[in-house]
């Protein structure tokens, strides 16, 4: 029978693949990619770039392929046989991905290209030069020696370590649960309890968000909403289980990333984390942290003015805010989340969204039939001019097994192969929405609408991009800190009346959202924005702290300590271990870069105002955002692409007329 993982088919056949396909599948196309760089670095292999594409693209490109479907299964699908395939195999390839990395005679050859071609190249192949001479540099390529075997060493441990990681955030979210019987639950949405109830007449709370989250905004048990939040806030800690508990493995990230950094000849794991981005110093991104927290916090300190005097001297302790929160906002605005909810189902969200992205960016999107990971997963073509351009996988839903939170990823990227065969590309896109309930439609909350179009934004940047490079097709290449650009850029048309009107539809009547809530909401929009901003700081503060200033493994809690008493105005207890379940920073992309979310923000919020000021749909704008961003992918420099469509420097003005701050 033949193994999925190695067909070359355009689409996985997820369906298909099992622990077992994993192993052999992955050690046979590691040979393969083993042997193309042999190939690609013997002496008489000439150093012209068409050359090492053809040799090398093709077997690391199927190798990627396979990989990122395992992986993807792992995140999404997670069992223990799946995972212990995929921790099998994660040494070998993690050891593959850093010795070609770290090859001398491979940078040689692309030294080589470079001297020989340079400018006669296209600018999106310069590009790609430009950062592979870059990233072998940061792969440890001019290490030798006892140095260049300890940089693999920490790579491989690293790996092992950042998997771990995520994995006890995966098992202590899914290890946790709580019966409550009904007098505890009062409150509490009705269709929390719907999703929650048990056949004897309890209902099992998890930590899972779409119960979690409403749970804590709506019950009126303070006990109950205390039991969610120690439970969630010390999961992966040395409170739970000590088989989850995240402490070692945290602290050792962060020391093998300083001694990496050490290794490179760099002062500090922060200094590497910037090379490839737009800032250029942890110094830059600590004074454009600490300018925009001082703009925010007299704003975070009204809010919490404000929600102490509304509380009327209850207590208001981490596990009462998002309570109290929620009263104050209906209070003052007339509405709930819980109210704005009924409006949202997925039948109509996402066709709604559909709609909107092919007006904006002329392209059709159809549903399609391809092998799925679970029943609730979709499958959709994207089409321009009947010519097929993308496709895209769409699982909405959270269940066990499954990673927290929303991600986009992708399958295949687009790329003319060297055969001249046009690769389409490819995107997986994840949400951790709560499930349809009996023959209701999901309800989605409004900042679950937000989530959507946001994690589109990454699709659309991966699918629309009309370059055929590998490494600069799609979001790759792009700078960390300019990635979400397209993504917050999206979630604005959440909060246009025309667009609301497409997305929402009652799940009873079938109503579209009145206009008076809208206004409602469109005024509720920047509620608490101060301490909200004030909040993300702290974690990106604390990001650049913990990788810039070398020893800080050692106690990450005095760190975290400290950068709260520096921005933060609302305090959690002593017993938060927020740290411990931080996946972005530990076992994720953002080490070091999680300021990126803020520092995109500005760049979406500047591009939003050519919209604001040329018109939502103005067809000449869309197409300039198309064709100058999105298309672009990681051929030019972000700050390029930028002025390109913007005619100018970003400006800090409109983020923080966007958010209620100028």
């Amino acid at each position: 029978m033949t193994n999925p993982l190695l067909s070359t088919a355009a689409l996985p056949d997820f369906a298909a693949i099992h622990p077992e396909h994993v192993q052999p599948a992955i050690q046979q196309l590691l040979a393969a990619a083993q042997v193309a760089l042999d190939e690609a670095t013997k002496p008489e292999t000439p150093g012209d770039y068409d050359a090492l594409s053809r040799i090398l693209d093709t077997s690391t490109e199927h190798l990627g392929a396979a990989w990122g479907a395992v992986g993807h299964l792992n995140a999404v699908a997670d069992t223990p046989a799946l995972r212990e395939a995929y921790n099998a195999m994660l040494p070998a390839v993690t050891e593959f991905s850093t010795a070609m990395g770290a090859n001398e005679a491979l940078f040689a050859k692309y030294k080589a290209v470079v001297a020989a071609q340079g400018s006669t190249l296209s600018a999106p192949r310069q590009q790609v030069l430009k950062h592979a001479i870059r990233n072998f540099v940061l792969s440890g390529a001019e290490l030798q020696g006892a140095a260049r075997e300890r940089y693999a060493a920490i790579q491989e441990r690293s790996a092992e370590l950042q998997q771990q990681f995520s994995e006890h955030v995966l098992d202590a979210t899914d290890g946790w649960s709580y019966i409550a019987i009904a007098e505890e639950l009062a409150g509490v949405p009705q269709d929390v309890l719907d999703a929650t109830k048990l056949d004897d007449g309890g209902h099992k709370l998890t930590l899972h968000f779409p119960v979690y989250l409403p749970v804590m905004q709506y019950a009126e048990s303070r006990e109950l909403r205390e039991k969610l939040y120690r439970a969630y806030v010390t999961r992966a800690s040395e409170t739970g289980k000590p088989e989850w508990d995240n402490t070692a493995a945290m602290r050792e990230i962060v020391a093998l990333r300083q001694e990496e950094a050490q290794l490179l000849g760099y002062a500090n794991f922060a200094e590497v984390s910037l090379a490839p981005k737009m800032a250029s110093t942890p110094e830059e991104v600590k004074t454009f942290l600490r300018d925009l927290a001082k703009r925010a916090r007299p704003f975070a300190e009204r809010d919490l003015a404000e929600l102490r005097e509304f509380s009327k001297g209850q207590p208001l302790e981490s596990w009462d805010v998002s309570y109290w929160s929620e009263k104050l906002k209906e209070a003052r605005y007339a509405f709930s989340d819980q109210t704005v909810k009924q409006y949202f189902t997925a039948t109509k969200v996402v066709p709604g969204l559909f709609s909107i992205i092919e007006r904006l960016f002329d392209v059709s999107i159809s549903e399609a039939t391809a092998s799925v990971w679970h029943e609730t997963v979709k499958f959709y073509e994207m089409r321009r001019g009947g010519q097929l351009i993308a496709q895209f996988y769409l699982d909405l839903y959270a269940r066990n097994g499954k990673r927290p939170g929303a991600w986009m990823d992708e399958v295949r990227s687009r790329w003319l192969k060297p055969t001249g065969e046009q690769q389409t590309p490819v995107a997986l896109l994840t949400c951790n929405f709560a499930s349809p309930v009996g023959d209701k439609p999901a309800l989605l909350t409004h900042d679950d609408v937000i989530t959507l179009f946001h994690e589109f934004g990454h699709g659309l940047h991966h699918m629309l991009t009309q370059v055929n490079d590998l490494g600069v097709s799609g979001i790759s290449g792009v700078e960390w800190d300019a990635v979400e650009l397209p993504s917050q850029f999206m979630e604005n048309f959440c909060w246009e009346w025309d667009v609301l009107q497409q997305l929402s539809g009652h799940v009873d009547s079938g109503e579209p959202l009145p206009r008076d809530l809208f206004d409602k909401m469109t005024a509720a929009k920047n509620f608490q924005s101060g301490l909200m901003t004030l909040r993300q700081i702290e974690f990106a503060l604390f990001d650049m702290r913990l990788h810039g200033e070398p020893g800080a493994e050692a106690d990450v809690q005095k760190v975290l300590d400290e950068v709260r008493a520096e921005v933060a105005v609302l305090i959690p207890p002593a017993f938060n271990r927020f740290q411990h379940s931080f996946s972005h920073v530990f076992a994720g992309g953002y080490a070091a870069g999680y300021y990126s979310y803020k520092w995109a923000e500005l760049l979406s919020a500047d591009a939003w105002s050519a919209f604001e000021e040329e018109g939502v749909f103005n067809a000449a704008t869309g197409k300039r955002f198309l064709n100058e961003v999105l298309e672009q992918g990681g051929a030019r420099d972000a700050i390029d692409n930028f002025k390109a469509f913007r005619g100018r420097e970003p400006k800090i003005d409109a983020l923080l007329r966007h958010q209620g701050m100028s």
